[in-house]
């Protein structure tokens, strides 16, 4: 046993985190600590190497083991040293043998006859040799390179990063430590999704024991062959990975919510019985017995009070029209950095698209372009009757300090009932009191929480999301996904959260040699894709090869080449109303076309209203106020126009049913 706890109970001021658990830690284990939010895992983590002291129980120790820990709080750390030098810090005595090593050699050029110094020199080099010193920095190197860092990177100074880039270094040294050991405190929180696939490699072939962290259930899938969960002040564990762990418990769940159900029918008989014949003296005793036999009953905790069934439900005010938003042209660089360049793409009605890659492509700076918060070159184009929300970090600049985290959701416009947004909050971590809060008092995570909350009730119909599942626990990830699965609107996210885009989107965006690249299909296709890929890009000698074109249903196709609605692409049995619908759905095209058009004469019209030199011409000045007038009734008109022929489709398509 490398670690473990004994009969161990812990109380944090009056709140107990775990009672009576005993939990043993073997060589090569690769074991998922889980459990809901705010349940204690990182304290527990916290107590099994001795940061806290249990109330009862002891931490045990094997002898000599080493333990690495990563958590938040070693974001205090501060230097002035380069990233390399502190990743070498994994190397402590080897640093001090070089030292030795160099005094030594500086020595031997003024004593170079000191057969006892050139002795004691070709020992230290030997030693050095021994214990790999020649290569401590090729490997830590290639360490931090898998996590993400430029050649470039290594030798700028570490106070110069980020909170997140930090961590990735922290974690690069405790690696190269090489502890008997890992304790990993949400390890995935600041990687993008290449360093999380070289992280997983690289620990999948790691001697050591690794106890991870982590709301990431793909990563946990991957990485671990054992469960422990911490559940109702308990340690439950199973022998598998997470979806090991999914199965197994709901068939533990309802072992154990029948078992409480037979319980509390025999308290309830137990308990009539009492009642019935305690006051008589012939069966006084026999119910006296019933009273001690219910005092010694071990309780059967009923599963249902944990965490409720709740769902998240958006609602969406206006049907936007098939094209949601184009993309043309598009170039964006910062400084000699290049996001994009002459980039195009397209966002359809339905599409829920992720946006992948690694960190430094410009994912959330395009996301930025779509929402029309980022300075760029090209031409972004909405769709009609397209109402978007945009959910990012910056967001919660927009929270009002001074209100309540329930105030804050009254004032979204969503005629919610209040009862509706505390049931809203409590799948975002808020429960009971909590949304009393004041939002100055709340942490950066819970912010996020209220900001991405009130993105879920605007009503939109096409949500832009950057990174939604931070600080979010599994069971409001599940929900979320549930969610977009029924959300009747338009998507494009970017999150790390593997399993999270591979539940939710539908096609994938990744940004390549500064394009827009588009995959027409899920996340697992789109690994499949990539991996039948490389073969090819080795033989071609290129990385690029053309897509394969997804095979359509043939329903699929007949509405793709009717240009229809996914409502109304089923082929209609009645040839006239078939008919009928082929006629509204030309109508619904050219009244798109013609809206994109009267929408573009607008813009043009209220730029050259916006210019003063055209205040100067009396007879110019009225022309084009005359222009932009009836541009708004005749948009204002085909907007109406719109409306009435998708209702006449939607019609023709509940008589097709």
């Amino acid at each position: 046993m490398l670690a473990g706890l004994q009969d161990v109970t812990f109380e944090f001021g009056a709140r107990t985190i775990v009672r009576d658990a005993t939990w043993h830690i073997q060589p090569g284990e690769r074991i998922g600590l889980i459990g809901y939010n705010g349940t204690g895992k990182s304290t527990l983590l916290k107590v099994l190497v001795g940061e806290y002291l249990p109330s009862a129980g002891t931490v045990e120790r094997g002898k000599g083991v080493t333990i690495g820990y990563l958590h938040q709080d070693l974001l205090s750390f501060d230097t002035e040293e380069s990233i390399l030098q502190v990743a070498l810090g994994a190397f402590e005595k080897i640093l001090l043998l070089e030292e030795e090593i160099e005094t030594l050699g500086k020595r031997l050029e003024k004593e170079h006859e000191n057969e006892a110094l050139l002795h004691a020199y070709s020992d230290k080099l030997h030693e050095l040799e021994m214990s790999g010193g020649y290569d401590i920095h090729h490997r830590t190197e290639e360490v931090l390179q898998g996590l993400g860092f430029a050649n470039n990177d290594l030798q700028r100074p570490y106070k110069e990063f980020s909170g997140g880039w930090r961590m990735r270094v922290l974690l690069a040294k405790m690696i190269l430590q090489q502890p008997d050991l890992l304790l990993l405190d949400e390890p995935t929180n600041h990687l993008d999704l290449p360093s999380i696939e070289w992280l997983e490699k690289y620990l999948l072939h790691y001697k050591g024991s690794v106890v991870i962290v982590s709301h990431d259930k793909y990563f946990l899938n991957r990485m671990v062959t054992r469960i422990v969960e911490l559940y109702q002040l308990q340690l439950h564990f199973y022998n598998g990975n997470f979806d090991f762990y999914e199965t197994e418990k709901a068939m533990r769940l309802d072992l154990q919510q029948r078992a409480f159900e037979n319980q509390q029918e025999y308290i309830r008989q137990q308990e009539r019985f009492i009642e019935r014949f305690r006051a008589k003296a012939t069966k006084a005793a026999a119910a006296q017995s019933a009273i001690k036999r219910l005092d010694k009953l071990e309780r059967i905790e009923d599963v249902t009070v944990d965490r409720p069934e709740i769902k998240i439900n958006f609602q969406v005010d206006k049907i936007p029209g098939k094209i949601i938003c184009t993309l043309k042209h598009v170039s964006k660089s910062f400084g000699s950095i290049k996001i994009v360049e002459n980039a195009a793409a397209e966002i359809n009605r339905g599409d829920k698209v992720a946006l992948i890659g690694a960190n430094g492509k410009g994912k959330s700076t395009l996301l930025r372009i779509i929402a029309g918060t980022e300075l760029f070159s090209g031409d972004r184009i909405w769709g009609h009757n397209v109402e978007e929300s945009f959910y990012a970090q910056h967001q919660l600049e927009a929270l009002n300090l001074q209100q309540t985290i329930l105030e804050e959701m009254k004032n979204c416009g969503s005629q919610k009932t209040e009862q509706e947004l505390r049931t809203l909050l409590g799948c975002f971590l808020f429960s009971g009191d909590d949304t009393d809060k004041k939002i100055k008092v709340l942490s950066g995570g819970e912010k996020a929480r209220v900001a991405l909350a009130k993105t879920i009730v605007s009503k939109a119909n096409f949500l832009i999301l950057d990174e939604p599942t931070n600080h979010l626990d599994m069971l409001s990830i599940d929900l979320l996904i549930e969610a977009l699965n029924r959300y009747q609107g338009s998507v494009i996210m970017v999150s790390h959260d593997r399993h999270f885009i591979s539940k939710a989107a539908n096609r994938i965006w990744e940004i390549e040699d500064h394009e827009i690249k588009d995959f027409a299909g899920g996340y697992e296709e789109w690994l499949e894709w990539k991996e039948r890929k490389k073969p090819e890009a080795a033989k071609n000698g290129v990385e690029a090869v053309k897509q394969p074109e997804k095979k359509a249903a043939p329903e699929e196709k007949k509405a793709v080449e009717r240009q229809e609605p996914a409502a109304v692409a089923k082929a209609p049995v009645d040839k006239e109303l078939k008919k009928e619908m082929q006629k509204q759905q030309k109508n619904l095209q050219q009244l798109e076309e013609k809206i994109t058009t009267l929408t573009r004469q607008k813009s043009l019209l209220e730029s050259q209203l916006a210019s003063p030199d055209i205040y100067a011409d009396k007879n110019r000045f009225l022309g084009v106020e005359s222009d932009y007038q009836k541009n708004g009734e005749a948009l204002a008109a085909a907007n109406r126009e719109y409306e009435r022929t998708f209702e006449k489709l939607l019609e023709l398509e509940e008589k097709n049913k």
